[in-house]
């Protein structure tokens, strides 16, 4: 009996970035993927991270579809029939949300049960979609919300579709929040560039500070609350830049923002940075959304 079979679900905050989240693919990787894990699930919205994160965990992965419109075709799963070799892939990748538009749900399911069968591994994104019609559950299931939620489930759940609804209704508060935080980035700009590094909190960011930084918060939390009133429209512009408006900016998760700054709701920036005696740190804490607790040390309180 192995450790995987006590473990029902942890829980990541899912960063914004392409190469933390990468990076995060890889920490998920080598602490909750096994050798023998066969089928793996990834549920999330698009533009949520989950090829970057898919990346991670597997360096090297021929992927079949891209946010670059990269599309490998025909599907190599398709002709996991004629693959017997000693060079056919071992590991197949699908994206069920494009797949869905060329081909029906149970031929592609039965293309996973032949790999599967052939001690094929299988990486399946959107799983919700596709578990229907494959009636076999992810032996390793991962969502992306505003968290990363990891599971291990068995004949007795969770269900593909309980981790969609968390992940879904979860996001708004990932894109509200990082939206935001570029606003922020925006005011510190000129004096700051590359004075800092991003962080987490529930429903808010950190911007991390070595040295305590010379910025007046309100002045800060005033700015953003502008460019919110001003509704800019926020646009993925390439892989390394947005554009609030036709301001363009430098942003490493262009994918992963509200569509205006209208929608970001309650935005605020704790009137005093925080200092953490562990990091040595002086963190600049936003937040975003409601249902904050009133205790700023238990912002991250964990509920159920």
């Amino acid at each position: 009996m192995s450790v995987n079979d006590h473990y029902l679900y942890g829980v990541y905050f899912a960063p914004r970035g392409i190469r933390r989240m990468t990076e995060m693919g890889m920490t998920i990787a080598q602490h909750h993927l096994s050798p023998f894990d066969r089928l793996i699930g990834v549920v999330g919205e698009a533009g949520s991270g989950k090829s970057m994160l898919v990346k991670g965990m597997f360096p090297g992965l021929e992927m079949t579809n891209d946010d670059n419109g990269v599309n490998v075709r025909p599907l190599p799963i398709l002709s996991v029939d004629d693959e017997n070799g000693f060079f056919s892939p071992h590991t197949y990748h699908l994206d069920m949300r494009f797949e869905a538009a060329f081909t029906q749900p149970h031929v592609l399911a039965g293309c996973v049960k032949k790999a599967l069968e052939k001690g094929r591994r299988v990486i399946v994104e959107h799983f919700e979609m596709l578990y229907p019609a494959l009636g076999i559950n992810a032996e390793l299931l991962i969502g992306i919300g505003e968290e990363i939620l990891v599971t291990r489930p068995n004949i007795f759940g969770p269900e593909p579709q309980d981790v969609a609804d968390i992940v879904f209704k979860s996001i708004k508060y990932r894109k509200m929040a990082h939206t935001a935080e570029d606003l922020c980035e925006r005011k510190l700009w000129d004096r700051y560039r590359d004075h800092y590094q991003h962080g987490d909190v529930r429903h808010g960011f950190l911007l991390e500070f070595d040295e305590k930084p010379d910025i007046d918060i309100q002045d800060i939390e005033c700015y953003v609350k502008t460019r919110i009133a001003d509704d800019l429209p926020v646009s993925f512009h390439d892989e390394t830049h947005i554009t609030f408006g036709e301001k363009l900016h430098y942003c490493t998760g262009p994918r992963m923002h509200v569509r205006s700054t209208g929608e970001i709701e309650n935005f605020s920036l704790l009137p005093e940075l925080k200092y953490d005696p562990m990091s040595k740190k002086y963190l600049l804490v936003g937040l975003v959304g409601d249902g904050h607790p009133q205790d700023e040390r238990d912002l991250n309180r964990i509920s159920f």
